[in-house]
């Protein structure tokens, strides 16, 4: 078997192509399993993995343990909301606790950027970054890209349009890694005050016209504006962010090409994507939700693998 060129799953900057596709070529096989009658295998039925989440997630939380569940792996989730970090407890301290328990693998979503590259200098364990932050979310970027090669066969030469809140997103950033490994173009789109300053310097075109931008793209991946994590009013209000930046039927007829929809959900319906766009025949938004856990399945068990018994 092909072996990741990483012990742990932090990012995707850490990533090489060729860990990219050996991850795509196992979500393969882990897809056709899913959706046979019996989709488990036992894969690590002696693996314990532990489910770190010190903010709210539901589709992430549920897609990773749902990919353990399917591999036959022990999983204890651990919600930070009801536990002792808010009795003061340090991370080092609760990760500490569980891995005296035994546990193999962390997978640990943290509001902190940096969080999981700290615990992996820590830790025995191996970890998988379930997002930290603003800055990475790479499983996220991994379906996303591996969905982009299913609708349309390949991601090089690809042109991809990023929409929305890139300042405070860590899909985005993922994403732009991801794909631009892999040899698609990236364009950014937004509001000026919702674009990184920096952003130009990662190689990615920026462009703040919505209708610009989609006569240029093949791929429109829509992003919801993060009001949990804005401090201040980056724009006048939702309905006007709408008007300038949501995703509508009318605006997706006028193309004179199909492009693909794509989300990373939830979705903010009304606001960045209609209704009738998200559930159309170009979007792949509900395909993006069964790639994940055939996407997290693959990094899951290749991680795995590095395990020192």
């Amino acid at each position: 078997m092909d072996n990741l060129s990483v012990e742990h799953l932090i990012g995707i900057k850490d990533l090489t192509e060729n860990d990219i596709q050996l991850i795509f070529k196992t979500a393969d096989s882990f897809k056709e399993i899913i959706n046979r009658p019996i989709k488990k295998v036992p894969s690590l039925r002696d693996i314990t993995i532990a489910n770190l989440f010190f903010e709210n997630s539901t589709r992430t939380r549920l897609s990773f343990e749902l990919a353990q569940k399917r591999l036959s792996a022990d999983v204890i989730n651990f919600s930070a909301s009801s536990s002792s970090v808010k009795k003061g407890e340090t991370l080092i301290d609760t990760v500490n606790n569980i891995l005296s328990m035994k546990v193999d693998m962390v997978v640990m979503r943290h509001p902190n950027p940096g969080a999981a590259h700290f615990l992996s200098t820590k830790v025995k364990a191996k970890i998988i970054n379930a997002g930290d932050g603003t800055h990475e979310h790479p499983t996220q970027a991994l379906l996303d890209a591996y969905s982009i090669r299913e609708r349309l066969g390949d991601v090089a030469g690809k042109k991809v349009v990023i929409v929305g809140d890139i300042l405070h997103s860590r899909v985005a950033l993922s994403n732009i890694y991801c794909l631009q490994k892999l040899g698609a173009e990236v364009m950014v789109c937004g509001p000026t005050t919702l674009i990184p300053k920096y952003i130009q310097d990662l190689g990615v075109k920026v462009e703040h016209n919505l209708r610009k931008a989609l006569d240029w793209c093949d791929v429109a991946n829509m992003l919801r504006i993060q009001l949990e994590r804005q401090d201040i009013k980056y724009f006048p209000s939702l309905r006007e962010y709408s008007m300038q930046y949501g995703l509508n039927k009318e605006i997706l007829g006028s193309l004179d090409k199909e492009i693909v929809v794509m989300h990373p959900g939830p979705i903010n319906r009304g606001v960045e994507i209609t209704s009738d766009v998200a559930d159309s025949k170009q979007s792949i938004i509900l395909d993006q939700v069964e790639n994940g856990v055939a996407v997290r399945m693959a990094a899951t068990y290749l991680l795995a693998s590095k395990i020192e018994r």
